[in-house]
């Protein structure tokens, strides 16, 4: 039998797989739970997207182009256009989900062996994607009171070891920045 790779043994186990069965038992009891960890809606589709479906004239059901639909593509840089967010359609990728896109982000931009630092609470699906690309996650816990993010010393500054305790607060008003400037 094929064994399991070791970027596999070191993917921790899903925290969504560990509450699903804790969700299911508390509605056999009666309780209303709302999945807002899984991502799955607990609203009604839209009517006229359910009559969309019922209104398709085809045989197959293709998939769609890899980087997504070029018409939701440029609707969504005009979205971002009133924010003063300049993309064009071709800086856009469409994926299937939250989680396809962090791996995408992750392995576009992480090197092995670089560090990572995500505030908690996170999305549940960081921690599994980072070991995936053979990376480290450290955490740093956060609340609502939080004025920002810790920001490590800069690259060749020396080991994790010998540079522990020496980053920098990036301010609120720094990340907003940070966020806003359009060569982000």
């Amino acid at each position: 039998m094929p064994e399991i790779s070791q970027r596999a043994e070191l993917m921790p186990a899903s925290p969504i797989r560990k509450l699903v069965p804790l969700a299911e038992a508390a509605r056999a009891r009666g309780v209303k739970i709302y999945h807002l960890n899984i991502g799955q809606p607990d609203l009604p589709s839209p009517q006229v997207g359910l009559d969309a479906l019922k209104k398709i004239d085809r045989t197959i059901l293709e998939y769609s182009p890899s980087d997504g639909y070029r018409s939701l593509r440029e609707k969504l840089a005009g979205y971002y256009e009133q924010y003063q967010i300049k993309l064009s359609p071709d800086d856009i990728i469409i994926t299937t989900g939250g989680s396809e896109a962090v791996l995408f982000a992750f392995m576009s931009c992480l090197n092995p062996g670089d560090e990572i630092i995500v505030p908690e609470p996170a999305y549940a699906n960081y921690m599994p994607a980072v070991p995936a690309r053979q990376t480290g996650p450290d955490t740093v816990g956060t609340a609502p009171q939080t004025p920002g993010v810790l920001r490590p010393p800069p690259a060749g500054a020396g080991s994790p070891q010998e540079t522990a305790g020496t980053g920098e607060m990036t301010s609120s008003n720094e990340l907003t920045k940070l966020l806003e400037d359009e060569h982000f």
